[in-house]
């Protein structure tokens, strides 16, 4: 087919990029500006070429699940934290990768953290059991940032989180906090975090070097050993690759969770109605329950999904919703405005976890509705995080109502969509 065939995708004018950039906005504004005027396939011109936004359900499953090969990632934008990680790996090094870890993260891999993720919930519960009775001021985001920390590093190591290496990993969300305002050339942003990057090589390579000595935790062996026994076989697992697997997951395992959770305190806190539903959806431990309590996971990732963003590149010329989208282009999958779509999703503003229980309440099209991305590339931990938050918050929704002191004003826009502020509260 002749090039001229194709309709050149519509472009947002370049006066409103000009006004967006004037006014300091958030780009997802800029963005919702977008797709309001043009529709979900739009393009934006952010550098000397557009870039195309994608929003419409179809258009997202063309790009992400029937042709990822077509649309290819080029670099994360963590790979200075996570290496050559599955998350920022490619080709036939991503696919070997993503193979092995894939098993862990479905059916009876899951079933080996079962106890991990619910030891963790019932070590938060004891702590906030304690915040309540001394009227303590916590801070939601950090109670929940420790959790999910827990909760990933027994999975990975077989032990509980400590202290100190708690205190050591706290320089893994400062660097995800950096990264959107570090420099540009890869030199000065390593020198940027050398410390932080240093202390997170420090516990990597001490937890390495323990599962290599054989050494198991009191809940036997971690995931860590299930990368430590692939060297034995594979040789691409030096302990190099094993550190970046080892720090991908610890991001993955833990930043995207606590993040969800603190936005779903946060949301129950404007919906009080909503907690109050699901816990007389059923009784402690019924299906009823649960199945209400992950309704609330689910509406919280429908508002803010872990990854707001999803950054392609065309490969080849392609022939997208009608548009011809030429080699080379930048392209963007955007699950944060796709999920706020009211052609979609009725009155998407409201807070409304029925949708994610009643039938017919959502829509069914696979490209709606994608905290975790869909596709080949779709996020390993889906079911993971779904179960340790909701295992978490099955502990803490009947015993505690945060009372917030003050909430942030507003979202900050990084490598995920996470409350610009402190959330401090105490236990009713």
């Amino acid at each position: 087919m002749a090039t001229h065939a194709f309709r050149a995708v519509p472009e947002l004018e370049p006066g409103l990029v000009g006004e967006w950039q004037a006014g300091g906005g958030e780009l997802v504004d800029l963005f919702a500006r977008a797709r309001e005027r043009l529709g979900g396939v739009a393009a934006v011109r952010l550098g000397p070429r557009p870039t195309v936004l994608v929003t419409d359900p179809q258009a997202v499953q063309h790009v992400l699940a029937l042709h990822p090969d077509r649309y290819v990632k080029r670099s994360h934008r963590a790979r200075l934290l996570i290496g050559d990680g599955v998350l920022a790996a490619t080709g036939d090094a991503w696919q070997r990768q993503r193979r092995l870890l894939q098993s862990q993260f479905t059916g009876r891999g899951m079933r080996r953290y079962e106890q991990r993720i619910t030891e963790a919930a019932r070590t938060t519960a004891e702590r906030w059991a304690g915040y309540a009775r001394t009227g303590q001021v916590l801070d939601v985001g950090e109670e929940m940032r420790r959790f999910a920390l827990d909760t990933i590093w027994r999975s990975l190591t077989g032990h509980p989180l400590d202290v100190g290496t708690e205190r050591e990993l706290a320089a893994v969300p400062a660097v995800v906090a950096a990264l959107p305002t570090l420099p540009a050339d890869g030199t000065a942003a390593q020198g940027a975090v050398a410390a932080e990057l240093a202390r997170i090589d420090a516990v990597a390579g001490r937890a390495i070097a323990a599962a290599r000595d054989g050494e198991a935790g009191p809940d036997g062996p971690g995931l860590l050993h299930v990368l430590i026994e692939a060297s034995g076989t594979r040789p691409e697992y030096t302990d190099r690759l094993i550190r970046d697997e080892l720090v991908t997951l610890l991001v993955a395992g833990h930043e995207t969770t606590a993040t969800t959770l603190t936005w779903l305190y946060l949301l129950l806190d404007r919906n009080p109605e909503a907690r109050e539903q699901a816990l007389a959806a059923g009784t402690e431990g019924s299906p009823q329950r649960r199945q209400a309590v992950q309704a609330l996971v689910h509406e919280t990732l429908r508002f803010y999904p872990p990854a707001w963003i999803l950054p392609r590149c065309a490969a080849e010329g392609d022939l997208l919703a009608g548009y011809e989208i030429e080699a080379g282009t930048e392209v963007l999958v955007c699950p944060y405005l796709t999920h706020r779509d009211p052609g979609l999703w009725e009155d998407p503003a409201r807070f409304d976890a029925g949708r994610f229980t009643a039938p017919g309440r959502r829509p069914t099209h696979p490209g709606s509705y994608l905290p975790f991305g869909i596709g080949p590339r779709a996020c390993l931990g889906l079911q993971f995080a779904l179960r340790e938050s909701t295992v978490l918050l099955e502990h803490l929704l009947p015993a505690h109502t945060p009372r917030f002191r003050s909430t942030p004003a507003k979202a900050a826009y990084g490598l995920t969509v996470r409350p610009d502020g402190p959330t401090p509260a105490t236990l009713g």
